[in-house]
């Protein structure tokens, strides 16, 4: 983890983070096939996990995480979002995942703390 200096200009890395959240998903519906009865946990714990592993790299950010898991049928997914904030340290990423049976989208945002 590196360390923050109070005053240091620190901006989101978004493949540092899309990495974190690529191995949330993965180690918590990897292996498994869509089940409409697991939907909630698997959501619940996707975007908990995700900020723990944020929160674990010591950045001065608030985070906000989304998760959607739909199961594969055909059927079409759009989503949009939009910020108002400073371009120079705050930023977003999304990841999307997909096994044989479902789609994983899991966005991240975050905001810096400025001390």
């Amino acid at each position: 983890m590196e360390e923050y200096h109070p005053g240091d200009e620190v901006a989101f890395n978004p493949d540092e983070a899309s990495n974190s959240v690529k191995e949330c998903i993965e180690g918590i519906i990897g292996g498994v096939d869509y089940s409409q009865n697991k939907v909630n946990q698997w959501t619940a714990t996707i975007v908990e996990h995700s900020l723990t592993q944020l929160v674990k790299q010591g950045k001065p950010f608030k985070y906000i995480v989304n998760c959607a898991v739909m199961q594969k049928s055909g059927a079409g997914l759009h989503t949009a979002s939009s910020c108002y904030w400073d371009t120079t340290t705050d930023g977003s990423c999304t990841v999307r995942w997909e096994n044989r049976t479902m789609y994983c989208v899991v966005s991240v945002f975050a905001v810096a703390v400025t001390l």
